[in-house]
This record gives structure tokens, C-alpha cells and sequence, in this order.
């Protein structure tokens, strides 16, 4: 099986070779560390070694309403935020999950459910990237998604069983725009999908 997964990278990629996994941790996700074998542009082979960790792929959404001019955030506290210089801890952001077994539409689907409470119909799928390439595998997909009042079928807030705390908020674009700006909103998802609705004049 190793020997397998590695003639398939090697396929990929000629200038790598000699992958090897080693476990730091599994207690939550995945930490492995990492050595391999890299050709260089010189033509030398050197050895390099990258922790990388798996938490599987997620999926995030912007909900916006054109008729009311607002968007749907969510605000929660964010432990590594206030570890480094977030001094609440709290982040706005858009609705946002991993992807289990599901694809990243029905993942997108559930997850805003869960955290705002709208139902949505349908998403649009406008992005997908790799969240932290340096030291994560996970990519994310990037949604946006209409929605209107009566597409709220529950209060939302997170899961009780995941212990989740989501604050709801319903805000004017133009305002969600100021706090992009002014750096009341911090999150890179929620950067990517508003500077996408600025962009394409989502809301007029």
C-alpha cells in the first residue's frame, strides 16, 4: 500500500521521492511529520521535512439578501485568535464547516442550517483554495447563497453536541464592507467571499 501511494506522487510529481509519514498526533485531527526527498533546480536531491497537518476539507458561505441589502455573519470565539493578539478571541465570519463523508454543497447546505438557521435551496459555488499550504491540506470551498425571511426555519447558533456558541448576525452590506476595512473582520474566508461580492456587485 505505501509503495503504492507513492509511485501515484511520484507520477504527479517527478521531483519528489522517498515520502515517509511519521504520527505526532491524532488526538483531535492529523499531525504528521513529513520527510521527502526534493530535486532541486540545480539538480540536487535534498532532504526535507514539513509538519503537516489534516483536518479534512471545509466548505464556507456568504448569505446575502439583494432586496434588504444585508448579509448573514456569524461571530464566535476563536481559541488561536486569542492566542495571537485577538484580544477577545470573538471573530466574525461567514457560516462555515468541515466536509464529512457529504459533498461540499450538501456540507455547505447543512452547516448554514446549523449556524444561522436558513434553509437555503441552492448555492453557487465561486472559489476553492488551500486554506494554509504550508502546513495544512485542507482547501476550502468558497459559496455564496440568496437567501430571504422565510427560508428561517430555526434560530441557529451551532450544535449543542459540538459544544458550538454562534452568534447570529444580520447586517447591512455597506456595513460589513466598513468592518472588512477597518479590520473588524479578520477571517480570510470571509475576506475571499466579501471582496467576491464587492467584486461582482452582488448587492447593488
Amino acid at each position: 500500500m505505501k509503495q503504492k501511494r507513492e509511485e501515484r506522487l511520484r507520477m504527479k510529481n517527478k521531483q519528489v521521492k522517498n515520502i515517509e509519514h511519521t504520527l505526532l498526533s491524532d488526538n483531535y485531527y492529523i499531525l504528521n511529520k513529513v520527510t521527502f526527498d526534493y530535486l532541486m533546480k540545480s539538480g540536487e536531491w535534498v532532504n526535507q521535512m514539513r509538519e503537516v497537518y489534516d483536518r479534512g476539507d471545509g466548505a464556507g458561505i456568504l448569505l446575502y439578501n439583494k432586496q434588504k441589502r444585508t448579509v448573514i455573519l456569524t461571530k464566535q470565539f476563536r481559541m488561536p485568535t486569542y492566542l495571537n493578539d485577538n484580544e477577545d478571541g470573538m471573530l466574525v465570519e461567514v457560516a462555515a464547516g468541515m466536509l464529512d463523508k457529504d459533498n461540499p454543497e450538501d456540507c455547505i447546505i447543512r452547516e448554514t442550517e446549523e449556524e444561522t438557521g436558513y434553509r437555503l435551496k441552492s448555492v453557487k459555488k465561486v472559489y476553492e483554495g488551500y486554506s494554509s499550504p504550508g502546513v495544512m491540506t485542507e482547501k476550502m470551498h468558497f459559496f455564496i447563497g440568496e437567501y430571504t425571511d422565510d427560508m428561517k426555519v430555526s434560530d441557529g447558533g451551532g450544535l449543542d453536541s459540538e459544544a458550538e456558541d454562534i452568534e447570529v448576525l444580520e447586517i447591512p452590506f455597506y456595513k460589513a464592507v466598513d468592518m472588512l476595512h477597518s479590520g473588524g473582520i479578520m477571517d480570510t474566508r470571509t475576506i475571499v467571499l466579501l471582496q467576491y461580492a464587492i467584486i461582482h456587485k452582488l448587492i447593488d
